[in-house]
């Protein structure tokens, strides 16, 4: 195993543990997200924005801020998909201020 496979295992490793701690103390989360699914999303955008040398620098509470507001974003996301038709003319309505 490579030095680059072993900084990649271990940063997924770290992220997996986050979003697990984050979902246990939000059963919204747990509602809206599954899993796997936010793991292996944060995992690839982080390794698309930082360098594994980047990431560990970052503190387990910075990046926990870091993953829920990305976590939050996701969530409430998939809630306009849950929406009727008719209560997503209210939405725009009310979004474009003529509600």
């Amino acid at each position: 195993m490579t030095k680059s496979t072993i900084e990649k295992d271990a940063i997924a490793a770290r992220i997996s543990r986050i979003v697990e701690n984050l979902m246990e103390s939000d059963r919204w989360f747990r509602e809206k997200l599954d899993l796997e699914e936010i793991v292996n999303y944060i995992s690839d955008l982080a390794k698309a924005k930082f360098s594994p040398e980047q990431l560990q620098a970052i503190d387990d509470e910075d990046l926990s801020e870091r993953i829920d507001k990305i976590m939050v974003t996701h969530a409430v996301g998939g809630m306009l998909d849950d929406l009727t038709p008719e209560e997503m003319e209210i939405f725009d309505a009310a979004v474009e201020g003529r509600w």
